[in-house]
């Protein structure tokens, strides 16, 4: 007989819902580049903790920082 073990992780908080004063925009490119992979991907949500509503807004934000070229589509 095999033994089952439950996981049980603490959910993770929103960060932007926790600190609503955090700016969600293109231009602060060190708040995003939180939120990109080492490989330039976007982070998912269950990884980050995010909520729905601001990873939209995340999303949003890394994109255009991408087409304005502060942030870059892949990393070396």
């Amino acid at each position: 007989m095999r033994a089952t073990f439950r996981r049980f992780r603490q959910s993770k908080v929103c960060t932007f819902c926790v600190e609503p004063q955090l700016p969600i925009d293109y231009k602060v490119v060190a708040l995003l580049q939180k939120f990109i992979s080492d490989r330039g991907k976007l982070m998912p949500r269950r990884r980050t903790g995010v909520c729905a509503k601001h990873q939209r807004m995340l999303v949003r934000a890394i994109k255009q920082a991408r087409y304005m070229a502060l942030l870059p589509y892949t990393k070396r």
